[in-house]
């Protein structure tokens, strides 16, 4: 059903992209920091879903554009030398996280429930408050966040970046759950052999009935935080703190994952790639000239 109602809103918002084709472009608003220039018109996002299908073309063909070829290159390399060395390094972050008291359950109090779903749920242990970091939930808290914010304030480049979280949030988790299905690699905890076993392309239903068992790889937790981490850097370059704390709590919570034994160290180059990518293409949006300018912001 969520996968139904995924499709009804980009379908959705194709069309409502199309029904705009043509018309006045609202006045924009610029923010200038250094020598990035941001420009923001009006705020809509069924327009920001509009763009997925085209998001999703873009990351799919960037492997075989010639300047991705390095950073293709590192991903691929440093992915191969994980997954040999997945086991021990597994082993090798619960044998720490033993010493130094990092429990590896995730215990959560829950606040709000509506049948069986929980809504609203506290970390009980700092492995999990780790661990969470990395969950959608927590972005999705944060851009809905902005946009109330945002609502409030009349900041349109709060709303316009609640925006594209979620348009991020969209072609980035169709592209994982993809690779997904196309790999399907054990997580940790199912692991049937050293390093877990590799079961390319299983059938739906067994991929629903047995999801840990194929969902290995990539990450979509770090996949999730890097594009989050990226859309924030980029929509607010003069908040200089924001890579290095976002890239820290990714840290933190990539170690919580091995130490809960839900990812393998393997499963994290290409999460990160493409978290990264997945931002870079919604932001890049903001970097045109513009005709009609309602407000300069000199940051």
């Amino acid at each position: 059903m969520r996968h139904v109602t995924i499709i009804i809103i980009i379908s959705l918002s194709w069309i409502s992209s199309f029904s705009q084709a043509g018309k006045c472009t609202p006045d924009d608003e610029v923010f200038i920091y250094k020598h990035d220039t941001l420009n923001f018109d009006k705020p809509s996002l069924l327009r920001n879903l509009g763009h997925v299908p085209s998001d999703l073309w873009q990351i799919a063909k960037s492997p075989f554009q010639k300047r991705n070829y390095i950073g293709l290159s590192v991903v691929a390399a440093s992915t191969a030398i994980l997954i040999v060395k997945d086991q021990a390094i597994i082993q090798g972050v619960r044998h720490i996280s033993d010493k130094i008291g990092l429990k590896p359950e995730t215990e959560y109090k829950i606040i709000l429930k509506a049948g069986s779903t929980k809504i609203l749920k506290l970390p009980r242990n700092l492995n999990t408050v780790l661990y969470q970091a990395g969950e959608g939930g927590t972005s999705m808290m944060l851009a809905g966040g902005l946009w109330v914010y945002g609502k409030i304030t009349n900041d349109r480049r709060a709303i316009y970046t609640a925006n594209d979280l979620a348009e991020t949030f969209v072609s980035m988790g169709v592209s994982t759950q993809i690779l997904k299905r196309f790999t399907g690699r054990e997580s940790p905890f199912m692991q049937t052999r050293p390093g877990g076993r590799w079961k390319p392309l299983p059938t739906f239903k067994e991929f629903q009935n047995n999801t840990s068992s194929y969902d290995g790889f990539p990450s979509g937790h770090l996949a999730t935080l890097m594009a989050t981490i990226t859309v924030l850097a980029d929509d607010y370059p003069e908040k200089k703190w924001i890579r290095p704390v976002g890239y820290t709590v990714m840290c933190l919570s990539s170690w919580a994952m091995m130490n809960t034994q839900v990812h393998w160290a393997g499963d994290y180059p290409l999460a990160i790639a493409l978290g990264y990518l997945s931002g870079k293409i919604t932001t890049w949006r903001h970097h045109r000239s513009s005709n009609k300018i309602n407000k300069i912001v000199v940051l």
